[in-house]
């Protein structure tokens, strides 16, 4: 029996020593397939990174491209819209021209119809004054002497001087005013001084052009036959120089009256009738002779004022309107010449 214990030992011993490089070699093998599944799951989880990472750039080259995108789009909408506002400003421009044109030849035009006017107005007048000077020639009684003309037809030369430089030395002020009502947008009354300046060039060139005869004019031998005050002082004058005067009032009220209704055109409300280049400057109408300047200028004032008012204000208190021809009212002219006969 105690052999049969030890057979049984020896038997097993030599089945273990046998089994042994059979349990190292599964071992060996069964460490093989891990490291194999381990650098498996290596590789996979590398080719995963790889892919995420390669997905992470292809999304970041298609938002980069997208953004590329939407920035020509952008850039192709501002550059679309800018030439729809370069054309509408064109357009816009273009029509601001095309009614300043219109404007400008309706306003030549009627420039034009009011100077046709005019003349027709002033032929009119000397047609009646001569026949008026006619019959203050049969009032005449007294006829100036020869040495009392001479006198006056030197007084007269040196106002008629004077005159003529006092205009060009208001061209200077002229453009500045100009200058200012650009500044303020005073449009209409930019427009009504430019007008206002073209009528006293025309009346510089009739100065230049024109040769006055002073030996066979009435006016140089004519006795006065009208006083007036002015200032609390008395002046005479014949019938030559109070249609002057007259002649100053009526163009007064007629500048002035254009002057207002271009500040009511305008909506200004930060000046009146004295901030007007032609109450200034006064001298529309006047050439220089039968009366001086300073009494033209007073009354053509006068005249100004009532029609500023009148236009400003869209009214005829002092005035009325013949077909856009402005005038003031006999009655309004009597009270502010107050004529009085000397004989």
């Amino acid at each position: 029996m105690k052999s049969d214990i030890v057979d049984r030992i020896v038997i097993a011993l030599v089945v273990g020593t046998l089994a042994l490089p059979g349990l190292v070699l599964a071992a060996e093998g069964q460490q093989g397939v891990q490291e194999e599944q381990k650098r498996a799951k290596d590789e996979k989880q590398q080719q995963r990174k790889e892919d995420q990472q390669l997905e992470r750039t292809q999304r970041k080259s298609e938002q980069e491209q997208k953004q590329q995108e939407h920035r020509v789009q952008q850039e192709q909408k501002q550059q679309e819209q800018k030439q729809k506002q370069d054309q509408q400003q064109l357009e816009r421009s273009q029509r601001e021209s095309e009614q300043y044109q219109k404007e400008l030849r309706a306003r030549q035009q009627q420039q034009q119809e009011r100077i046709e006017r005019q003349s027709q107005q002033i032929q009119q007048e000397r047609a009646q004054q001569q026949r008026q000077d006619q019959i203050q020639q049969q009032r005449q009684q007294q006829r100036l002497s020869q040495q009392q003309q001479q006198q006056r037809i030197r007084e007269q030369q040196q106002l008629v001087a004077q005159y003529r430089q006092h205009l060009e030395q208001e061209e200077r002020l002229a453009r500045e005013h100009a200058a200012r009502l650009q500044q303020q947008k005073r449009m209409a009354q930019y427009r009504f001084q430019e007008e206002y300046l073209e009528r006293l060039r025309q009346q510089q060139i009739y100065l230049r052009d024109h040769r006055f005869d002073y030996d066979n004019d009435p006016y140089f031998y004519s006795a006065p036959i009208y006083r007036y005050n002015r200032g609390g002082k008395y002046y005479q004058t014949n019938e030559y120089g109070a249609r002057t005067l007259r002649q100053a009032v009526r163009y007064g009220y007629e500048e002035g009256f254009r002057a207002g209704k271009a500040d009511r055109d305008d909506r200004w409300r930060g000046g009146s009738y004295k901030d007007s280049y032609a109450y200034r400057d006064a001298n529309y109408g006047y050439n220089g002779y039968y009366v001086n300047r300073t009494d033209y200028n007073y009354y053509f004032r006068e005249g100004f004022r009532r029609g500023y008012e009148d236009g400003y204000n869209s009214r005829y208190r002092y005035g009325r309107n013949d077909n856009g021809n402005y005038s003031i009212l006999d009655n309004i002219m009597s009270q502010i010449l107050g004529f009085q006969n000397l004989r």
